[in-house]
């Protein structure tokens, strides 16, 4: 390996462990706590090694959530290659992203600004609809109506976010119900969303 080769390996390996130590400070203080100082304190470094990385704490952010994006999208697409049924292959991929929320609860805060001010990162991220639009997908092929219009997919997409969605964030918030009633709640939200999928 070339000295040229050595030094981007080296370049990127830093870059993931100031990542890394990110999430690391955020899993033991929580979100509001992160700051360049503690990240560079983490991997022991100076704080301005990290500025050449990032040029700030939403530089971070922003790729840490991009980050979440990924995983989710990857979670949600190999929950869909386990079944063959369109309904079968949404109930999958709606289980995989609950369970994405609470195996990667960091993440999930970030990303849908639970518990914490949301920034407005989704906007800017192609990333951030990689996990939709596979749901998207399987939503049309269960909707009888042929060539069924977006918008109309986008509200049947948006019950089943709303509702799944706020169900975790119940639950992140240490309101919710014991985890043998949560998976009841939501298999049941689930497949009565799709019994009217035409409706």
């Amino acid at each position: 390996m070339g000295s040229k080769e050595r030094i981007a390996r080296l370049k990127d390996e830093t870059r993931l462990n100031i990542l890394d130590a990110a999430l690391d400070i955020v899993k033991d203080e929580g979100w509001q706590s992160l700051s360049m100082r503690k990240i560079a304190d983490k991997i022991e470094y100076t704080a301005p090694i990290i500025y050449e990385y990032f040029a700030n704490k939403e530089g971070i952010l922003l790729e840490l959530t991009r980050r979440g994006y990924i995983i989710l999208a990857g979670e949600v697409r190999a929950a869909k290659q386990l079944y063959e049924s369109p309904a079968d292959q949404l109930e999958a991929m709606w289980i995989a992203y609950w369970n994405f929320a609470f195996k990667y609860k960091e993440l999930y805060r970030l990303m849908y600004g639970v518990d914490m001010n949301c920034c407005e990162l989704k906007k800017s991220m192609p990333e951030a609809e990689l996990a939709d639009d596979l749901i998207y997908e399987v939503i049309e092929k269960i909707m009888t109506v042929d060539n069924p219009p977006e918008d109309l997919v986008c509200r049947k997409f948006y019950t089943f976010w709303s509702i799944i969605h706020g169900l975790i964030s119940i639950n992140l918030v240490n309101k919710g119900r014991n985890e043998e009633m949560n998976q009841r709640i939501l298999k049941d939200a689930i497949k009565g969303i799709i019994k009217y999928i035409n409706d």
